[in-house]
């Protein structure tokens, strides 16, 4: 399968839905510990105030510097689609709004919302999750 990508220049939010083929026991995620990751999409849901497309691109990558808590669990994840968004709802309500439509679950809690209130910015789901948002 193709990796579908959608980015506006304008946009400063985005979302990466990858697919995990199988349970992985134990992956190290940076400071906050390990977690187990069940088979299935996980969507992470991350901001760039510029160059959106150099961030994206980066978190596509698999060889890299370990900076961001999706490095970690990249190389595990078959990236299938990226969507970029906006804005103006903010990082925090698209997550919600994307979690809540594809009825996602914390799989890490603190994954990528160490600069929020946020429980996390990563959710898991079993089916292929919807990216559009409203």
């Amino acid at each position: 399968m193709k990796m579908k990508k959608s980015i506006k220049e304008s946009h400063t939010l985005y979302a990466v839905k990858g697919y995990l083929p199988k349970r992985q026991e134990s992956i190290q995620i940076g400071k906050l510990g390990h977690f187990a990751f069940e088979k299935g999409y996980y969507v992470y849901v991350g901001s760039a105030k510029r160059n959106i497309r150099s961030r994206v691109n980066r978190h596509i990558a698999v060889e890299k510097k370990q900076r961001w808590h999706l490095d970690y669990l990249r190389p595990f994840l078959k990236i299938e689609e990226v969507q970029t968004y906006s804005g103006k709802d903010g990082e925090c309500q698209l997550f919600a709004g994307l979690r809540e439509r594809n009825n996602g679950s914390i799989p890490a809690k603190g994954f990528g919302s160490s600069d929020c209130k946020c429980v996390s910015h990563l959710f898991y789901t079993e089916k292929n999750p919807m990216l559009t948002f409203h």
